[in-house]
Formats: C-alpha cells, sequence, structure tokens
C-alpha cells in the first residue's frame, strides 16, 4: 500500500438493482481503526454495498480500492460477519469446527490439518468467549453462540477491514453487548477498520466513529450527531422525520419505511 493510500477508498461509486438505482455519487474513504455504522431501510443497498467491496456485485460507476488495489473477491485481508441465521439442529459439525473453516475453509479438497492449525481455533475460541462450548455440536448452541464463532471464524486471518451485515440481529442485548465487544476489540488491538450493517444503533453509539445512512436512493456521512438530527433525516428522506429525545436515547419517527424506526441510544457525548 502506497503511503497516501487509505485502507478503503470508494469513489464515485454508485449500484442498480434491475432498473432502480439504489444510490450514486458515493464517497468514501476509511482509514485503520475507524468503525463506521451503515443504516437505513431495507432494499436500500447496504448489504449491496458491503458485497460490492467483497469482489461479489460489480458497481455500475466508480471504484472501490483496498489498500490501493481493486476490490477483489477471496481477499483474505478482509473478514466477513454475515447475517445471523440460527444453523439447524440436526447440525453435526462442533463449534470449534466452524471456527476452523475461517483457518483453513479457502484450502482446495478436503479440510487437512496443518501444524498450529488447532492452536490458532483454540485461540479464536478464547477470543470470541467460546472455549466452554467448543465440542459441543453447533446447532444445539443459542443463536447467541452461533454468532460468536461467526465472529471468531471471520477473525482468522486477522483481518484489516471487518465488514458486519446486521451480526445483531436476533440477538438479547446481552449477546449484542457482547459481539461488539469483540469486534471494538479487534478494532482497537489489531486496528482493524469495521463496516458494520445495523438497522439499531444502539449498542453501537459511544463506539462508531461516523455513520453512513443511505434512504431513498441517496445517502448522509458523518458523525452521530451531525447525523442523527431531525433536519438532516428529513432532508435525506424528503418528507418530516424526527428524532425526538426520551431520557438518554434517542427515538426516530416519520421515516417512510418502518424498520427504520428504531430507537438510538443516546450518550451525551453524541448528542444532536
Amino acid at each position: 500500500m502506497s503511503g497516501d493510500a487509505h485502507l478503503l477508498d470508494i469513489s464515485g461509486a454508485a449500484l442498480q438493482r434491475g432498473e432502480r438505482e439504489l444510490w450514486s455519487g458515493l464517497d468514501l474513504t476509511v482509514e485503520p481503526g475507524e468503525f463506521i455504522a451503515v443504516l437505513g431501510p431495507s432494499g436500500s443497498g447496504k448489504t449491496t454495498l458491503l458485497r460490492a467491496i467483497l469482489g461479489l456485485q460489480g458497481l455500475s460507476a466508480g471504484s472501490i480500492r483496498f489498500r490501493g488495489q481493486p476490490a477483489r473477491r477471496g481477499d483474505r485481508r478482509i473478514g466477513y460477519i454475515p447475517q445471523q441465521h440460527p444453523l439447524p439442529p440436526d447440525t453435526s459439525m462442533r463449534a470449534r469446527d466452524l471456527v476452523g473453516l475461517g483457518v483453513h475453509g479457502t484450502r482446495f479438497g478436503l479440510p487437512i490439518p496443518h501444524r498450529g492449525d488447532r492452536e490458532r481455533v483454540d485461540e479464536l475460541l478464547a477470543a470470541v468467549g467460546a472455549s466452554s462450548f467448543a465440542d459441543r455440536r453447533v446447532g444445539l448452541l443459542s443463536g447467541g453462540e452461533q454468532q460468536r464463532l461467526r465472529v471468531g471464524q471471520a477473525l482468522a486471518d486477522d483481518p484489516a477491514l471487518l465488514l458486519c451485515d446486521e451480526p445483531l440481529s436476533n440477538l438479547d442485548l446481552a449477546n449484542q453487548r457482547a459481539v461488539i465487544d469483540i469486534i471494538d476489540r479487534q478494532r482497537r488491538e489489531k486496528d482493524a477498520a469495521v463496516l458494520l450493517v445495523t438497522h439499531d444503533i444502539n449498542p453501537l453509539l459511544g463506539k462508531v466513529d461516523r455513520i453512513l445512512y443511505i434512504a431513498s436512493g441517496r445517502f448522509v456521512l458523518g458523525a452521530p450527531k451531525d447525523v442523527l438530527r431531525s433536519d438532516v433525516l428529513t432532508d435525506l428522506y424528503g418528507t418530516a422525520v424526527f428524532v425526538l429525545r426520551a431520557g438518554d436515547r434517542l427515538v426516530v419517527v416519520g421515516a417512510p419505511d418502518a424498520e427504520t424506526r428504531h430507537e438510538h441510544a443516546h450518550t451525551e457525548e453524541g448528542a444532536a
């Protein structure tokens, strides 16, 4: 990576789904150690953005460069945590086997243990707080336990960039906090950048540096206190949207998509 290159550089990017343009003109640079939340209603192109960074989705315009090079499929320097979908109860794979896929999952043919693999898997299990159920079948684990394993799998190569697609959905508050703490520790200790798609900013404020809010084919990018404001979201949606204070929380009301009517945890540091 050249000295003046950003970790991730998205320039003039546009995305289409069929005949519909999801958004266009997106410029986003991400530096090591940054934590960026991506918000917006369903269908706004949040997951598609992550797929484009992963090299799985082509842009209709613009470019994405990672460490100065065009984004490409299978780059092990980029970790990915998918949306949380419970594994079937009859899944026979053990917890350590699931994490192990991140350690040797890209090798051709059957996964053959290499020297140091088991130690690395044990390290990852410990890092995500999963050592106590390492040898249990994953299908018998709770949603929160399964998600810890997915995080461990994504961290196998100490990625410089971690992409997270709604990793907190369907988790209770305790597990949400645990998963966020694991992700944030990777950011702090390894200087990894994080892009995290979410419908609920609650667990993130106080950790997140910037918010990319996508809606109605448009977007706004900035610090939480500059984005989560009535005037900013009203302009973004093109209709009246109100950000209200309720104790130590912010509540967004009036957004056209019901799924965006989420509450935002609010600290005095992030006050609008």
